[in-house]
């Protein structure tokens, strides 16, 4: 089974930075674009960050100078740097992206989501 596994995450005050971490068990990253994706309570789940596999990235305006996403595709993990958080941000975290397993002799893609990861900015 194909998993992304998220670790970071936490209560931090406005101003602070913390470090989202999520890497593939069970599978490899394809070719494709991670991402990064939030939710806050009553709120639609909105892109925050996305990076190609060859290191394109593009962010929501919202995080923009703020955030940095970068992947290790030889680790198969990609990883947000949030820095200058604010309580806006409060949301809970998910990866995102296709993953590759091999079953049945041939290569299966699977859009997986992270297991999400709650991140609290204090005012």
């Amino acid at each position: 089974q194909v998993q992304l596994v998220q670790s970071g995450g936490g209560l931090v005050q406005a101003g602070g930075s913390l470090r989202l971490s999520c890497a593939a068990s069970g599978g490899i990253f394809s070719s494709n674009a991670m991402g990064w994706y939030r939710q806050a309570p009553g709120e639609q789940r909105e892109l925050v960050a996305r990076i190609t596999s060859d290191g394109s990235t593009n962010y929501a305006d919202s995080v923009k100078g703020r955030f940095t996403i970068s992947r290790d595709n030889a680790k198969n993990a990609v990883y947000l740097q949030m820095n200058s958080l604010k309580p806006e941000d409060t949301a809970v975290y998910y990866c995102n992206g296709n993953l590759i397993r091999y079953a049945d002799g041939r290569p299966w893609l699977e859009n997986t989501w992270g297991q999400g990861t709650q991140v609290t900015v204090s005012s």
